[in-house]
């Protein structure tokens, strides 16, 4: 067949070439192996077949223990079957593993390798997961880039179908997984000529079948279960010959030649490097560098970890190598050495003459990779006693293991290949725009393509980096861009909070996306950004493509006006040829949204190009003497200033090991830290608007990161007050006067305070832009931070009243308009100073605790939110924990209270408080102010006195704690269910919060038991078919569970009602709250996310309700359906106002209808037993 060159990420290469071998896929999302499936999938909906002439059949189960189940039936069954997975997912798989590798089944398991969680999360690529399995009895092939993704994949199912033995099939996540790469693909055609189709027919009929009935999965003694485990040794021998043969073969179909271990280099290398994974590719660069040099070095890349073939390894190692160094992925904490480093070791135990071998660890976490650390390595076997369990990467300051890194300012980058950088902000589309900017070059041009995308762990108003290389040549570097041609950045903010320049080449091109004029950069450019731009030589220019996204009617959407400027300013290939190209991906990207939509985007391309909006700089020659600002004094902990102001520069690669070696090195990190961020990032922010406000505390109550607050003052603080703020008198606070105040610089400006706002006579918020508002920072910290705090004049339990509590979680990494951080913040105001929260893993738990900076924040004495991850699937469990530790402390307390009221010892005083503890040791009501009185009064008290300095010792137990057990549908509704069932089920006194965004957010937008019928979600393309799981109606079947559905935007009130009720009442609860996501393709944007729950609830989609257990005690009706009748009629207008139900009707126009139609009646047929179920009980 002709060459198809193809244009993919290794995720796509790892979809396509397994999509060939399997008639079944079963799957669970993770990170960063959920796009591998969601191809799969895709795929499949649109109809593709695969080499046994059908499409695949993907299931999505409830977790990747469940998926692992039924891939294991699945190959029983007869069906060729595939997962694809990572990190804690591949965990839960390693039992069923054992059992597939045990009965010879030939599954594959494709797995973008992942860092595994211990003191922390880490979604990024390592070999953790992998190197977790080795011992399974699955065999483990390994790629180091796209191309060998493609390649080798298809060996995995080639082998393991005639081989077998079942593989994992991996390679690194996220920098192979998600790296974009121009490859050749192999036609399935082609790949159906290598198939053994007997081996395909032996292993059908060998499925179990009751037309030939046998037994497998038997239980077995200790007389035959060690035979049957040696019986398999055979396939196991067989498989390196099979895997080489195999990879024979499709090299003389590709011409691209593989073995079981590549050996590139010098032929009579004395120094060799071995390791698996991207950090070879880097490493050949390295090695034909020295070797140009003079020198003589090698990389072996091992392919089949798993078996380990002696024979093999020594065919391919030259015989004159002296020494070795050995690279880890991974870490073994105790071991002698990580796990190839010792299998290499023990390759030369019997050899004669062997040579010296090291071993290192590098890239933990996904830490990139870089020449200067390959080039250590090299110069550290130069040694005579190199390091052993040496580090590389990092710098060790406390065990001194790491390896400086050497030849810094070497480019190893091929001649003609142009390297570009592009600074952008979370949803502004820089990153979409990379990718089809790279998919452009690659699919039309003959040039190769490379595209890389690094983010912080914020959300889609986090810092994103697109690393994007372009050449005549194969481009192998598979670390980050250091040397750039080209930067661009999209966000002016940035100029004062990131090295932007860093590494541009002298007469590169700088440009910025900005709303100055070339007259104020003199005065908003930092005088070291002047100085690199003049000193140089660099080409810089501006464009405001915010203003002329904003004509055009784009909103934020600046992406294509920079996408065209970068294909001009770049000039990698004719500027007619990239408008053409740019203009037809528009169609292909935006044709099922409308015309309009097009000319929009086809405008802001002509606009990104037109000399008049795109303006060259002539840089003055004094910017080359540019003298640097005096840095203002900074008033923020040790922390912040020592590595969180560090990590937020982009520069934690600097921090060394001793940075979290004292006092962090379990994973702790304080709180409050969010507030020092002060990113500035918004277009646009509220301005309050004094004279028209009605101080109902809505927009506070709304915000996603409690960035608007209202501010009570009395006249002395007013005298102090910044210029510009402004009061009025508050309305139930007598003598005192009422702002509200807006944090400018940690807003993300979505809007929703100002579209709530319900003032008569006009918005008491409009937003304004950025730039006209900053200078009002003052006031919020004026307020926040000079303002003393006020006992709350109102009832907290009210919407007005819970507003003037501190929220307790602010300025999270959240997306804009995120519709599930208004309902944490409303209950750390609630009950924050004495909470507890076990959070799953999903959004929550990344904006909710993302390094460096922490949300969950303390009040002025002290208190706040003890917070805590465990791991998705257990959080129920965790949280349950939690409650119980705490629990059994405070009843040792309470029994030593006892103890000394029995003695009768102490005085009136403290007998009264003791009896007045003990009485309301459960009740939350009052906790912290009984708490401080029996402090005070033991500490008066206690003298010597052995017990009574015991219970003293316990004070921080005093208070009754509020468990929160914090997570999304995804941990509710699926992989924590059972958890979460049981741990309900338990009767203790804890509070489960479910952010029910009715999909899988944080991995991308999959299905979950949560998601309606007709919804588009990845896992679902064609629509899901089957209707909603009702959680709370399963948790009230067992009576004693208070369980509410809420939606903010729908009913402040009865959320607040909700919220104070399941925390006072003496027993599990559980609410579940609608979220709006910007998953869900909202039309009117994140801005309206509070409308949108108002809409959900008036159409029908979404009922509000509380079941109260008490109620039933006091014989009364416990069920509340809060929400009023819908009206159906709007509710398919509500279904087209969000992309995931209204690209069905696009996408599927023979299947929307109906299933449109069965969405409606199921939220009908779901009210109807809501009604029923009230009438029920009032029956009673």
């Amino acid at each position: 067949m002709s060459k198809k060159m193809k244009t993919m990420d290794g995720n796509t290469a790892a979809a396509y070439i397994s999509y060939a071998f399997t008639d079944v896929a079963a799957i669970y999302p993770i990170t960063p192996s959920s796009p591998m499936a969601e191809h799969v999938d895709e795929m499949a909906a649109h109809g593709h077949k695969n080499l046994f002439g059908q499409p695949v059949r993907l299931v999505e189960l409830q977790s990747e223990g469940g998926a692992a189940g039924a891939v294991h039936g699945s190959l029983q069954g007869g069906a060729l079957t595939t997962t694809y997975t990572a990190s804690q997912g591949m965990m839960l798989m390693l039992p069923n593993m054992y059992k597939i590798s045990g009965e010879l089944l030939p599954g594959v398991f494709h797995v973008s390798a992942r860092a595994l969680a211990t003191s922390s999360l880490n979604i990024f690529g390592d070999h953790q997961d992998v190197m977790a399995a080795r011992q399974t009895g699955v065999a483990i092939l390994a790629e180091s880039s796209v191309q060998q993704v493609m390649d080798l994949g298809a060996v995995a199912h080639l082998a393991a179908i005639k081989g077998r033995v079942p593989f994992i099939n991996f390679f690194d996540g996220f920098r192979t997984s998600h790296e974009i790469q121009k490859i050749e693909v192999v036609d399935y055609e082609d790949l159906g000529k290598l198939l053994d189709w007997e081996a395909v027919e032996a292993f059908r009929h060998r499925a179990l079948n009751p037309d030939h009935p046998v037994i497998r999965g038997t239980s077995q003694n200790p007389d035959i279960y060690f035979q049957t485990r040696e019986a398999v040794n055979s396939y196991y021998e067989a498989i390196p010959d099979l895997v080489e043969k195999t990879m024979k073969e499709l090299s003389a179909i590709t011409g691209r030649e593989h073995h079981l271990f590549d050996y590139h280099g010098a032929k009579d290398a004395d120094r060799v490097i071995i390791a698996m994974g991207s950090v070879c590719e880097a490493a050949a660069e390295v090695a034909d560098y020295l070797n140009n040099a003079g020198e003589k070095v090698g990389v072996m890349t091992v392919h089949l970890y798993r078996p380990f073939s002696l024979k093999h390894f020594f065919r391919q190692l030259p015989k004159t190598v002296k020494k070795i160094a050995v690279l880890d992925r991974t870490k073994e904490p105790g071991a002698l050495g990580e796990p190839l480093y010792l299998d290499v070791r023990n390759a030369f135990y019997e050899e004669a003459g062997k040579p010296l071998v090291v071993g290192g660890r590098y890239g933990l976490g996904g830490k990139d990779v870089t020449p200067d650390q390959i080039f250590a390595v090299y110069e550290e076997l130069l040694k005579e006693k190199p390091k052993n369990s040496f580090t590389i990467g990092i710098e060790d300051d406390v065990t001194g293991l790491s390896l400086a890194p050497v030849k810094s300012d070497v480019d190893l980058t091929p001649e003609g290949t142009t390297a570009c950088k592009f600074w952008g902000f979370g949803s502004d589309g820089t990153v979409g725009a990379n990718k089809s900017a790279i998919k452009i070059i690659g699919d039309n041009t003959d040039m190769y393509a490379q595209a890389y995308f690094a983010y912080d762990s914020k959300k889609s108003g986090g810092i994103t980096i697109s690393h994007l290389r372009f050449g005549k040549s194969i481009i192998r570097s598979p670390y980050l861009i250091n040397k750039a041609n080209f930067i661009s950045c999209s966000k002016e903010s940035y100029v004062h909070s990131y090295d932007l320049l860093a590494g541009l080449k002298k007469g590169g091109t700088f440009l910025l996306n900005t709303t100055w004029s070339k007259e104020e950069l003199e005065t908003q450019l930092p005088a070291a950004m002047r100085r690199y731009i003049a000193q140089n030589d660099i080409k810089f220019y501006i464009i405001n493509a915010v203003k002329i996204a904003q004509e055009l009617g784009l909103g934020g959407r600046f992406n294509m006006i920079m996408q065209s400027a970068f294909f001009k300013l770049a000039n990698i290939i004719p500027l007619d040829k990239a408008v053409a190209y740019l203009k037809d991906s528009v169609v292909e990207t935006y044709g099922n949204k409308g015309q309009k939509v097009i000319d929009m985007n086809n405008g802001a391309i002509d606009k990104g190009i037109d000399p008049a909006a795109l303006i060259e700089i002539e840089v003055p020659a004094a910017w080359k003497e540019a003298a640097d600002e005096p840095k203002p004094a900074v008033n923020a902990p040790e922390f912040v200033t020592k590595v969180q102001d560090v990590m937020n520069r982009q520069e934690g690669e600097k921090l060394p090991v001793s940075t979290f070696a004292y006092g962090m090195e379990d994973g702790t990190f304080p709180s409050g830290s969010a507030a020092y961020e002060k990113r500035g990032v918004a277009i646009d922010v509220p301005e309050w608007q004094a004279d028209l406000c009605i101080q109902c505390n809505q927009c506070a109550f709304v915000c996603p990161h409690a960035a608007i607050r209202p501010v009570l003052t009395n006249d002395e603080e007013i005298e102090k007050a910044p210029q510009g703020m402004e009061f009025k008198p508050a309305m139930g606070a007598k003598g005192l006067s009422f702002t509200m105040a807006v944090s400018v610089k940690d807003c993300l400006g979505c809007g929703n305070c100002a579209d709530i706002c319900p003032a008569p006579k006009g918005k008491a918020l409009i937003m304004k832009p950025l730039a006209t508002q900053i200078d009002k920072q003052p006031i919020f910290d004026f307020g926040i931070n000079t303002v003393a705090p006020k006992s709350n004049p109102m009832n907290k339990k009210t919407v007005k009243g819970s507003q003037f509590e501190q929220p307790l979680f602010e300025f999270s990494g959240a997306c804009a308009g995120c519709g599930e951080t208004p309902y944490v913040k409303l209950v750390t105001q609630l009950f924050g100073d004495r909470m507890m929260i076990a959070n799953a893993t999903g959004c929550s738990s990344i904006w909710g605790a993302s390094a460096p900076a922490m949300p969950y924040t303390k009040n002025h004495l002290g208190y706040g939110p003890a917070w805590a991850n465990s791991l998705f699937e257990d959080n129920a469990e965790y949280g349950l924990g939690m409650f119980l530790g705490v629990k059994a402390v405070r009843e040792t307390l309470a029994d030593d209270v006892k103890g000394v009221l029995a003695k009768g010892t102490v005085s009136a005083d403290l007998k009264a408080a003791m009896e007045d503890w003990l009485e309301n040791l459960s009740e939350g009501e009052g906790t912290r102010a009984r708490a401080d009185k029996l402090a005070a009064l033991l500490e008066a008290e206690k003298g010597s006195d052995a017990l009574l300095q015991k219970i003293y010792d316990k004070k921080d137990f005093f208070v009754k704690r509020s468990q929160w057990i914090i997570g999304g549908d995804g941990w509710a509704y699926d992989i924590g269910y059972g958890g979460l069932d049981h741990v309900l089920a338990a009767g203790e006194d804890v509070n489960v919060l479910v952010l029910d965004t009715e999909v899988y957010s944080n991995t991308g937008g999959q299905s979950s038991k949560a998601t309606p019928t007709a919804a588009i979600a990845q896992f679902a393309a064609s629509g899901k078919r089957t209707k909603k799981k009702d959680l709370g109606m399963m948790m009230m079947s067992y009576g004693y569970v208070y369980v509410a559905q809420v939606a903010m935007g729908a009913d402040k009130n009865q959320l607040v009602k909700a919220m104070t009720e399941a925390e006072a009442y003496h027993g599990p609860s559980v609410i579940i709250a609608y979220c709006p996501c910007i998953n869900h393709g909202i039309r009117k944007g994140m801005g309206k996310s509070q409308e949108e729950e108002k809409l959900a609830v008036a159409c029908g989609y979404w009922d509000m309700y509380r079941y109260n257990p008490e109620l039933k005690e006091q014989g009364k009706n416990p069920f509340s359906l809060d929400s009023k009748e819908p009206d159906y009629s709007k509710f398919q207008e509500f279904l087209e106002g969000e992309v995931r139900y209204a690209s069905l009707a696009k996408g599927f126009p023979e299947l929307a209808q109906s299933l449109y139609e069965k969405t409606v009646a199921d939220a009908r047929a779901r009210r109807e037993s809501y009604v029923r179920l009230q009438a029920g009980f009032e029956a009673k």
